[in-house]
């Protein structure tokens, strides 16, 4: 079964998340305990009080503000003022298209009973909770509403800039294969007491009320531990701030999201900050506390630095990867009838697992798996059962065949490092048929504009044909974008036979099946699972595999 297909018990995810909202109303003056606990300078904003003459409570309060919070009760935390009704809490997040001030009497109309706000806001009748910065203090918020469920867990954070959602497939069936019962939160699916669907929401990382009552929804539902992939926007963005992690995995760290982090080093530090988080606080519920590891990828260039950052938490540091350090040292693959076998190294003896998972790289993603069985200290065997158990995962590595005599293959790849990786991984394919690679994908706009021209050389290296098309657009001008990596192309020391640029995804995919020769390879790159293409004024319905299959369906090669 595809991951992101739904299994396991009758209710549905929408349903399970339901369940999990609190049915009772909490008083707000626990909420600005826990905000004072924190260090942060917390000051309340009475109706009719100026800025000037509001009521601090930073040193304990007095009596009477301590009394009028206690009688105030909370029946919601959000930061979307849509989603305020009776007694909520809204959170005004300054975003850098909308300010969330704004919305401030949108959700007192709405019934909100007390505002958090980074300024104080004139003209209010009901509470305002004064912070210096909302977005940290949201999910302090929202954990404090749905009760810390990271405290009752087992938390697995996987950060990377590529391998996070195969890793997190496999790190899951492995747990589950030892008899740990697993939720998931992440980019293709979400998982919660053994139901799986796939993600609706276009964030790997959601905002801190949707992480929170996801992971009270698997403590409800039974799990016992939590996967989350965690991006570097979610670190940035304190999304994940107030979760209890107890593993960390790095995958791989390269060029990818300047244009949120504005540098390679900033980028990197937002990653760090997971593996900083592993400091031991002592609140884990009884049987939920798990050794306090983080697990590298050795081979990766910046691994000292976030085996460094391990230690000085006080945590266990774990390698894998080729190098003669790793303590799950990879020793060789072989590709096997379309999947791989990897032979590795652990405490001294050899072991092999065969993956159902096409790709060389995927053996790096099982073997972060396998550090974190040995971590909790699990039986490798059935770690291993977990791993050959993955049978797919959405838009990575995914086979499109209706009897063409060419691969179509899908996937997620929207880095330059993962296209080349999946690129070079191709490249003997096509070579051993007799053909080459022809290469379809785009750049997301609004997004790093660095990576688009090294995209562009990295496809115009490879392939027999590159097709420059829509990713997601957003507010640019599509041609402006497709223009950016052409002109990278244009510097690649081989020339394909041609680069087109077409930005309809539709029209482009049709074109590179139609010149695809016996024994080519088309990737379909950069999409992979998703469910929509963003422009400007809309959200156009996506399917990369339907779109293929239609395609070649037209073709002639339908089944």
């Amino acid at each position: 079964m595809e991951p992101g297909t739904p299994r396991g018990g009758a209710e549905s995810i929408a349903a399970l998340l339901r369940a999990a909202e609190p049915a009772t109303s909490r008083a707000l003056s626990g909420l600005v305990d826990r905000l004072r606990s924190h260090g942060d300078s917390v000051s309340i904003v009475w109706p009719g009080v100026t800025p000037s003459g509001r009521v601090s409570v930073d040193g304990g309060g007095d009596d009477r503000s301590d009394a009028a919070l206690a009688a105030i009760m909370l029946a919601g935390v959000t930061a979307d003022s849509r989603s305020v009704g009776p007694g909520s809490l809204f959170v005004a997040i300054p975003g850098s298209r909308a300010d969330g001030h704004r919305f401030a009497a949108d959700a007192e109309g709405a019934g909100a009973a007390a505002l958090l706000v980074e300024h104080a806001l004139p003209d209010r009748s009901i509470p305002q909770i004064l912070v210096p910065h909302a977005r940290p203090m949201l999910a302090e918020a929202a954990a404090w509403w749905y009760g810390d469920p990271a405290r009752e867990l087992g938390v697995v954070g996987i950060t990377g800039t590529d391998g996070k959602t195969t890793t997190s497939f496999l790190a899951a069936s492995a747990l589950e294969a030892t008899g740990i019962r697993t939720g998931l939160l992440g980019t293709v699916a979400i998982q919660i007491g053994g139901r799986r669907e796939a993600n609706q929401i276009h964030s790997t990382t959601p905002e801190a009320p949707y992480v929170q009552r996801a992971l009270r929804a698997m403590t409800m539902a039974g799990d016992a531990a939590a996967i989350i992939e965690t991006t570097s926007h979610g670190l940035a963005m304190d999304r994940v701030r107030a979760i209890d992690y107890d593993v960390a995995i790095l995958t791989n760290l390269t060029h990818e999201h300047l244009e949120l982090h504005g540098s390679f080093e900033a980028y990197r530090s937002a990653k760090l900050r997971l593996f900083e988080s592993l400091v031991w606080v002592g609140m884990k519920r009884a049987g939920r506390s798990w050794p306090r590891t983080g697990i590298v990828n050795v081979d990766d260039p910046s691994a000292a630095i976030f085996v460094a950052a391990t230690r000085a938490a006080g945590a266990r540091a774990i390698g894998f990867g080729a190098a003669r350090d790793a303590e799950v040292r990879l020793l060789g693959t072989v590709d096997d009838h379309g999947g791989l076998r990897v032979d590795y190294g652990l405490a001294g003896s050899q072991r092999a697992f065969r993956l159902q998972l096409a790709g060389r790289f995927n053996a790096h993603n099982a073997l972060a798996a396998v550090a974190l069985g040995w971590a909790l200290d699990l039986d490798p065997s059935a770690v291993e059962s977990g791993l050959e158990a993955v049978a797919a995962v959405a838009g990575r590595m995914e086979l499109v065949d209706q009897g063409q005599p060419f691969s179509v293959v899908i996937d997620y790849a929207h880095s330059p490092a993962s296209l080349a990786t999946v690129l070079d991984e191709l490249g003997p394919r096509a070579a051993a048929g007799g053909g080459g690679l022809i290469a379809v994908f785009g750049s997301a706009g609004e997004r790093d504009r660095d990576k688009r021209p090294m995209m562009g050389r990295i496809a115009a290296e490879r392939c027999r044909i590159v097709i420059l098309t829509d990713e997601d657009p957003r507010g640019e001008g599509r041609g402006a974008i497709l223009g950016e990596i052409a002109a990278g192309a244009g510097l690649a020391g081989h020339r394909p036979e041609a680069i087109l640029q077409v930005a309809d995804r539709s029209v482009a995919i049709r074109t590179a099946l139609e010149r695809a020769r016996p024994g080519d390879v088309v990737l379909l790159a950069g999409k992979g699972h998703e469910t929509t293409i963003e422009y400007a004024d809309r959200q156009l319905p996506w399917d990369e595999r339907a779109e293929a299959e239609r395609a070649l369906a037209d073709l002639g090669w339908g089944r």
